[in-house]
């Protein structure tokens, strides 16, 4: 068993309620997030490939959305939205408002998707398992050979990301290796070791699909992983989103209660998107 457990992720710290300063303040920050912006998942009215057009507005629209009468159109690469939001082109990788609205381009020219925001905002707030200090890990990463997959966000966007590696964390009497991604945001052009994983608790007091968790570097070439940080995908707050599949071995056999609960169906937007 030693050996077995040779380059496993350690328990850090000890068994605490005391929730850590800098977690109370991720938490608020993510609920105040949720309440008060305009790319919130709580006002998010549809995620749909651009194709040849989007109409947003009346009833029989794509995206139906009261007082809007837009459409966007992709020609050569180029995004533009007309109608009763006025023209402009709209840039990739980052939030627009307009009239009632925000907008988001995201994907590559002939795979653009928009997701689009506004009106009343569903009520949710996140809740959390009590937090424990034994589902926070210290360990090495073991690294491969970097490979290069498309895969879905937190936020249901598709994206390039790297394997650069796998952390053995505890799994009952023994032991299991999870996956470990880069994934850069587009926007931003910053990357996080990235962990989706699924768990015991999967649709039985955590988001069936899974949750996340970012694998942070410590010192020694060590990096932890602090399941009380875990977050669901946000199709957990909006069926507007889609979901992330489950990564091929991220499956845990123990239940990790720790991190974000799921207590509840998705809320469905205002009127679904239409192809």
């Amino acid at each position: 068993m030693r050996l077995i457990l040779l380059g496993l992720l350690i328990i850090s710290g000890t068994l605490s309620a005391q929730v850590p300063a800098s977690l109370v303040e991720e938490r608020s920050a993510f609920a105040a997030w949720l309440t008060t912006a305009p790319n919130s998942p709580l006002i998010a009215r549809a995620f749909a490939p651009i194709g040849d057009g989007i109409h947003i507005g009346p009833d029989e629209a794509n995206v139906p959305f009261p007082g809007v009468d837009a459409r966007i159109r992709e020609e050569h690469g180029v995004i533009s939205l007309s109608g009763s939001l006025g023209a402009r082109t709209l840039p990739r990788n980052r939030l627009v408002t307009s009239g009632p609205l925000a907008l988001f381009i995201s994907g590559t020219p002939g795979h653009s998707v928009v997701t689009v925001y506004g009106g009343p905002r569903l009520e949710k707030v996140p809740t959390y398992f009590p937090l424990d200090r034994s589902l926070v890990f210290t360990g090495p990463m073991l690294p491969v050979s970097p490979r290069t997959i498309r895969i879905l966000t937190i936020d249901g966007l598709e994206t390039d990301a790297t394997e650069v590696g796998s952390v053995a964390v505890p799994d009952g009497a023994s032991s299991i290796r999870l996956r470990v991604y880069r994934i850069v945001d587009p926007g931003s052009e910053e990357a996080e070791l990235t962990i989706y994983f699924r768990d015991g608790t999967s649709g039985k007091g955590s988001y069936p699909a899974g949750r996340f968790v970012t694998l942070e570097p410590v010192s020694n070439g060590n990096y932890r992983l602090d399941m009380n940080r875990a977050r669901n995908p946000f199709c957990a707050y909006s069926s507007a989103y889609p979901c992330p599949a489950p990564w091929s071995g991220n499956t845990l056999t123990t239940r990790i209660e720790a991190g974000e609960r799921y207590d509840h169906e998705p809320s469905s937007p205002q009127k679904q998107s239409r192809p």
